[in-house]
């Protein structure tokens, strides 16, 4: 469902992403891990079609982002890094607002919307101001957008960034179960996450893979059988030479 064919971006001289291919199929949830700067982010804003590659494509549901981006991103739900916010809304009015968006009218709306505050836990919260929130719930706010249009793919940037141990759990636990009848990608630098709600995982490092298999499999690689020491084995640190 998501199909990714020699991708790359540059900055410049920079070069961001190199060559990446990877696919993630329905009922899979792929982790894409790496250090900060290691080219998650740049590589989900092409796949979404957020930014435009250098060179290479995308595809997903068979529609490619750079031909037919329309077709492709109806069937994409995204949680951008630092997702946006409007504070002077409430969270049911914010995530109208975006149903609307998608094309969702009337009971049909209403419906997405209760289904988005119920599966993301914010009930307690759904008549509060955003700019009242807590770090977690505003991050639930965006993920809920995310799911409002039930796609068939959900590309998440960094999902539990800022939740409490208690939010982070159910937040593995929701990816987990909307995984077995989707395409999930999301990105993380929390190793754990990989066994807690993963099929497969990627380690990328300065725009390139360097490591790609099932937990059980990269954990069967890694030193003392431990992630931690794998990563550090296949990524380069902020004070390598």
């Amino acid at each position: 469902m998501i199909e990714v064919a020699k991708l790359s971006k540059h900055f410049g001289s920079k070069v961001a992403v190199d060559n990446l291919s990877f696919t993630v199929a329905k009922g899979e949830v792929l982790g894409f891990l790496g250090p900060n700067g290691a080219g998650k982010s740049t590589t989900m804003r092409m796949v979404t079609g957020f930014i435009p590659p250098t060179s290479g494509d995308a595809k997903i549901c068979g529609s490619s982002i750079t031909e037919n981006p329309a077709a492709a991103k109806t069937k994409i739900g995204y949680l951008p890094e630092s997702a946006p916010l409007y504070n002077d809304m409430t969270v049911v009015g914010f995530l109208k607002f975006c149903a609307a968006i998608r094309g969702l009218v009337g009971v049909e709306k209403n419906e997405a919307v209760e289904k988005a505050i119920e599966t993301c836990f914010l009930t307690t919260v759904a008549h509060q101001s955003i700019d009242t929130l807590s770090k977690g719930y505003r991050h639930r706010t965006c993920l809920a957008q995310a799911l409002l249009h039930d796609p068939e793919v959900l590309i998440l940037d960094e999902p539990t960034d800022g939740l409490d141990p208690n939010q982070k759990f159910e937040i593995r636990q929701l990816i987990k179960r909307l995984g077995e009848t989707k395409a999930i990608l999301f990105s993380t630098h929390i190793l754990e996450e990989v066994e807690a709600a993963c099929t497969r995982a990627v380690i990328v490092d300065r725009g390139k893979i360097v490591a790609d298999g099932t937990p059980a499999e990269l954990i069967a690689k890694a030193p003392n059988g431990s992630l931690t020491e794998l990563f550090r084995k296949v990524t380069t640190t902020d004070t390598a030479a």
